[in-house]
């Protein structure tokens, strides 16, 4: 495993959702670079046990690790001199989806806090409700509704973190993280909405 402050992040984030009972969707992770920027990419999606697939409820997940911190992180571990802190972009997108009719907005809205628990000094805020409408080109499939939910923030990481990244301050954080995400896919996966069977149960 690659002995890295951002890799250290993933694997804290990893063991948090893990401990929430939460079901990692395997086929949707991913790590990429942005060759033009520099930038180092890592999605993957979360979902509640036993919800079929595609799950009813899933949380996507995305760490940005941008050039700059990258270079705050380098002159640190160079130089020992603590700068400034490196962060770790954040986004987290809820996704209802296999619904047979839109979904009011105002119901997500009323489980779907404005704020996450803190992270460190920081919060990640809500940014969006949106609604999509998808009509596949094989007729006999019926037309499939969604609502997604987007929170984007920024996580900085401590110095004793970047010293040690086997320290609890990562597991205290998205420890945290990782129940506010179950808790909210449990109350969006309450709502009395009407579903299409998931395409493991046809």
């Amino acid at each position: 495993m690659l002995d890295h402050v951002f890799t250290d992040a993933i694997g804290a984030l990893r063991d948090a959702f893990t401990n929430a009972f939460l079901e990692r969707q395997a086929f949707e992770e991913h790590l990429h670079s942005d060759v033009l920027l520099g930038d180092l990419v890592w999605a993957t999606s979360y979902g509640l046990p036993g919800e079929g697939q595609p799950p009813r409820v899933v949380a996507h997940i995305t760490f940005t690790w941008p050039s700059w911190s990258q270079a705050t992180y380098r002159a640190w571990y160079v130089e020992e001199i603590y700068h400034e802190a490196p962060v770790i972009e954040m986004e987290i997108v809820f996704r209802v989806q296999r619904l047979v009719s839109p979904v009011d907005a105002a119901k997500i809205a009323g489980v779907a806090p404005l704020t996450s628990p803190r992270l460190g000094s920081q919060q990640l805020t809500r940014e969006s409700i949106s609604s999509e409408t998808i009509s596949a080109t094989d007729t006999t499939r019926p037309t499939d509704h969604a609502a997604e939910v987007v929170y984007h923030g920024a996580y900085e990481l401590a110095e004793a973190t970047l010293a040690d990244g086997t320290n609890k301050l990562l597991d205290e954080h998205f420890g945290s993280l990782g129940g506010w995400v179950a808790s909210t896919l449990v109350k969006l996966g309450d709502l009395q909405l009407t579903y299409h069977p998931a395409d493991d149960d046809k």
